[in-house]
């Protein structure tokens, strides 16, 4: 079945999946106003989620995701939507294009040089009082989005490891209030909202569709595109390490 077939047929935000909804329902425990509910979603799905690519791409429904622990800015935005529908948040995906930039230093050579110079590319938006407020705030778990910003300073790079830093540059860190971004600066275009993921990746605006040879690059480049990711984030943790040991007291990032 091609990924086109596949779309057509397959519900990815899978609200109504029993994994999704237990685990939904334990995290929100007893918030009891949306903005609350989603602040401790978006935390689960940012860091509980770790930064990372799936063999699947893309086609990976919201249970698949929290099975692996690892998820992109549209397999994570899945999630993130699934979540919210499960304890009755309204939120809906807003795909666009981004720069294929956001992914240098993590795919390099061929792999990088096959892509399309702009990818598909999503976040989530919630309505709050009346008003839809967007956020990528959970695509990099906190210690990838600190070693991202901090190899880009160092390499000079404005984009790049996943992370897009705004002009003026501003920290993200871990802040999860609507209006701070991750990869907001390498937006290119905006292919407008979606209530389905599928309904997206279905449609001619879908980017990301790879013809077989692509395919098979990418399911043979991508355990080794993972493993520069784990590298890059345990910069940041075992900085971290060294912080709490040296103060003797407990860091969280949570906010």
């Amino acid at each position: 079945m091609g990924d086109t077939d596949m779309a057509k047929s397959t519900v990815l935000a899978d609200f109504d999946d029993d994994l999704v909804r237990s685990t939904a329902n334990r995290i929100v425990g007893n918030a009891d106003n949306a903005e609350e509910k989603f602040s401790r979603l978006l935390n689960y799905v940012r860091d509980d989620i770790k930064f990372g690519f799936p063999a699947s791409g893309d086609l990976t429904k919201a249970s698949e995701t929290i099975k692996l622990g690892l998820g992109q800015c549209n397999t994570k935005a899945t999630l993130l939507l699934a979540l919210c529908k499960a304890t009755d948040i309204p939120a809906r995906i807003h795909f666009s294009l981004i720069s294929k930039e956001i992914q240098k230093g993590f795919f390099k050579g061929l792999a990088y040089r096959l892509m399309p110079d702009e990818i598909s590319h999503s976040w989530l938006e919630i309505e709050i009082d009346g008003e839809w407020k967007r956020t990528d705030g959970f695509i990099n778990d906190t210690s990838l989005q600190a070693s991202s910003e901090g190899e880009l300073k160092r390499r000079g790079w404005k984009t790049g490891f996943s992370v897009a830093l705004s002009s003026p540059y501003k920290d993200c860190g871990t802040c999860s209030t609507f209006g701070t971004f991750q990869q907001m600066a390498a937006v290119t275009d905006d292919h407008g909202v979606f209530d389905e993921p599928a309904e997206y990746f279905q449609s001619a605006l879908y980017e990301n569709r790879p013809g077989p040879i692509k395919l098979l690059l990418y399911r043979i480049s991508v355990a080794a595109i993972n493993r520069r990711v784990e590298a890059l984030r345990a910069k940041s943790d075992t900085a971290l390490s060294r912080r709490t040991a040296q103060s003797g007291t407990s860091v969280s990032f949570n906010t």
